[in-house]
């Protein structure tokens, strides 16, 4: 594949709000104030990824996913979100 489709975009959306959802409800407590910085930035990007997915900038809307993603699985690895579900997240 050679480039970044509306459908695929809408896919990756769905897949990252929903783990994005999932997170929020399953902050390790012990880690609440570091998980907030981690929230605040995943919905910076996720942010990001809508404005450039309206102004139909694929390209930088796929790259803002990836970003957001990334915080994502690097905060479920870290166990700051106590999540198990390995089609969401890198982990279990």
């Amino acid at each position: 594949m050679k480039e970044i489709t509306k459908e695929k975009l809408e896919k990756y959306f769905s897949v990252s709000s929903e783990a994005y959802e999932l997170a929020k409800k399953n902050v390790n407590p012990e880690m609440k104030e570091v998980a907030e910085d981690f929230l605040d930035m995943i919905s910076r990007y996720l942010s990001d990824a809508k404005h450039f997915f309206e102004k139909d900038d694929y390209v930088n809307a796929f790259a803002a996913l990836n970003y957001l993603h990334g915080w994502l699985d690097a905060g479920a690895r870290a166990k700051i979100f106590d999540v198990h579900d390995s089609r969401l997240f890198t982990v279990d």
